[in-house]
């Protein structure tokens, strides 16, 4: 019987999503055994420093590709969130699973929502993304570096002066913690980080025998709408250091694509949408509108 193996990042959260995959796959092959191989990735290392600090390229996934490359590993099991926009050579995303909710969600200390909050109060989150939004929609909020898996930034939350904490809904509702969200940030407010909510199975480019294995794990509104936002994305040059924000929805066939870029104190921020049905087309309009109304010389700035 052949051993698959599953390379994942060793976090709580992790685990989780790969075992999801693992589940998944054994009811589909149940004559296959898949075997879990949890990794630590640099980003996991490192937590000290706030991510846009380290330079983002591969951060929780250079050491499971390098798994894949070394033959080592079979398939490995990300958040979308995490990958940079392009893979190492010989690399691909073989499926992209359906996507959970792809929104920001507040968890608050005391119960008070994010608009209700008195001046002064303090937000934990590293993403510039989410700050830069936040500062824009409430300049009178501080804020706190945060890293960490989900459980030490709970704790973090408990134990500190801060009032409350952004995270991915997707995140925090499969750790089971749907009682704990004060709220879910509306798209006015917050737009989510590329690919965010949806799980990624990276494999080598030539397995074929992998990519037939996991096509069946692939969703196809879900694909449609995360090359749209990681076609914005890589036409921006942006990482996932970057206060860039972008949400696709594929409706009766169209792909409907929103994207931001903020600068750092979220006092310019600007929006772009458009729509059609070629997810890299769509995601390179809404690039171009950006662009056309400043995204670049924001984005210059920040680098």
């Amino acid at each position: 019987m052949k051993n698959i193996r599953i390379g994942t990042r060793d976090s709580q959260l992790a685990m989780w999503q790969a075992e999801w995959v693992q589940n998944k796959l054994t009811m589909l092959y149940p004559h296959l055994k898949f075997e879990l191989v949890p990794m630590k990735t640099k980003g996991d290392k490192i937590l000290d420093v706030p991510l846009s600090k380290i330079g983002d390229k591969g951060l929780f996934t250079k050491e499971l590709e390098l798994g894949l490359l070394s033959n080592e590993l079979d398939l490995a099991v990300h958040s979308l969130k995490d990958m940079p926009t392009l893979l190492p050579m010989g690399l691909t995303i073989s499926a992209f699973c359906e996507r959970e909710e792809p929104r920001d969600v507040y968890l608050s200390k005391n119960g008070v929502l994010l608009q209700e909050l008195p001046s002064g109060s303090i937000i934990g989150t590293s993403s510039l993304r989410r700050k830069s939004q936040l500062k824009h929609y409430r300049p009178d909020l501080e804020f706190m570096d945060l890293r960490g898996n989900l459980q030490t930034r709970w704790k973090k939350l408990m134990e500190s002066e801060m009032d409350g904490i952004i995270l991915a809904a997707a995140g925090v509702k499969r750790l089971g913690w749907k009682e704990r969200i004060t709220q879910i940030l509306p798209e006015e407010i917050m737009l989510s980080a590329v690919g965010q909510g949806s799980i990624a199975i990276e494999i080598v480019e030539n397995r074929s025998d992998i990519h037939e294995l996991l096509s069946r794990l692939n969703h196809g509104a879900t694909e449609q709408a995360v090359r749209a936002e990681r076609a914005l994305m890589r036409k921006l040059e942006g990482g996932c250091q970057v206060p860039i924000g972008a949400l696709a929805q594929v409706v009766e066939g169209q792909i409907i694509l929103r994207g931001m870029v903020a600068s750092l104190d979220g006092v310019h921020l600007i929006k772009a949408e458009a729509k059609g049905t070629d997810p890299e087309e769509v995601g390179f309009d809404v690039a171009a509108r950006l662009i056309a109304l400043g995204a670049n010389d924001i984005l210059a700035e920040i680098r």
